[in-house]
């Protein structure tokens, strides 16, 4: 289940964020709240800084200002406590991310080993039942290239709640994927999303947004257009920007 927080303090909170990469300005003054179980969808164009906002989180893009708090604690630049908040972040990334020289049951076993110092023992247990969770439980001793890329994908889900993490950024999850495989990991994150877990989602299914949402955001030009139920968005978005995207994914 998700891990417990703070009363009343947002999760995740993101005060005047900006982010440039030289000339290019990236996040333009991104403020956001997102509270403790809550599904939070990101959408946009290409361009429009989805996946920097998600990479922000965690620290694997820096921020030029702003501020960035997780459970009330200040994401540090560096250093041991930027490790251990960052430990609360789980991550799931377009391209799985797995280490192709380890079986699927080493490769979620080694995080909470090295930074949440479980036994092999107990390690090993808590990774075969979330192989079972994502419905993996005969893989534990494949290798990722013997995987289709939805199993992969569902491997990198149990990796990341191995740590119990506070919340999971899920970064385009299912563009690197053949059309068939899309489901079973978007069937794992509607689960996920059921149970309570903190979500930040950036996705270009609709359909999922629609369905596991609490909140859609839509970007443009590095900034956060409109903040909206996904009923509410869908239905009738307020600005011209969004309009016009969802004119252009929803109809074919």
């Amino acid at each position: 289940m998700a891990a417990q927080t703070t009363a009343g303090t947002p999760l995740v909170r993101l005060s005047g964020v900006n982010k440039h990469f030289g000339d290019n300005h990236v996040l333009r003054d991104i403020n956001l709240e997102v509270q403790a179980g809550e599904v939070i969808v990101v959408i946009g164009p290409s361009g429009s800084g989805k996946s920097t906002l998600c990479r922000t989180v965690n620290r694997l893009e820096t921020i030029g200002t702003g501020e960035i708090t997780i459970d009330g604690k200040v994401l540090p630049a560096e250093g041991r406590e930027l490790a251990r908040l960052r430990s609360d972040v789980g991550m799931v990334f377009q391209h799985f991310n797995l280490f192709a020289h380890m079986t699927v049951l080493d490769n979620i076993t080694l995080g909470p080993m090295k930074v949440r110092k479980l036994t092999k023992k107990d390690a090993e247990a808590k990774g075969r039942a979330l192989l079972d969770r994502v419905g993996l439980a005969d893989k534990a001793g494949a290798l990722p290239a013997q995987l289709s890329g939805g199993q992969q994908q569902r491997v990198a889900i149990a990796r990341a709640l191995a740590m119990e993490p506070k919340v999971i950024m899920f970064d385009e999850p299912t563009s690197a994927l053949d059309p068939e495989m899309i489901n079973e990991v978007l069937d794992v994150m509607i689960d996920l999303a059921r149970e309570g877990m903190t979500m930040i989602v950036v996705t270009h299914e609709m359909g999922f947004a629609r369905r596991a949402a609490n909140r859609v955001i839509f970007m443009a030009d590095g900034q956060i257009v409109e903040i909206a139920p996904p009923e509410e968005f869908f239905g009738s978005p307020k600005s011209e920007r969004a309009r016009d995207f969802l004119s252009k994914v929803m109809s074919h």
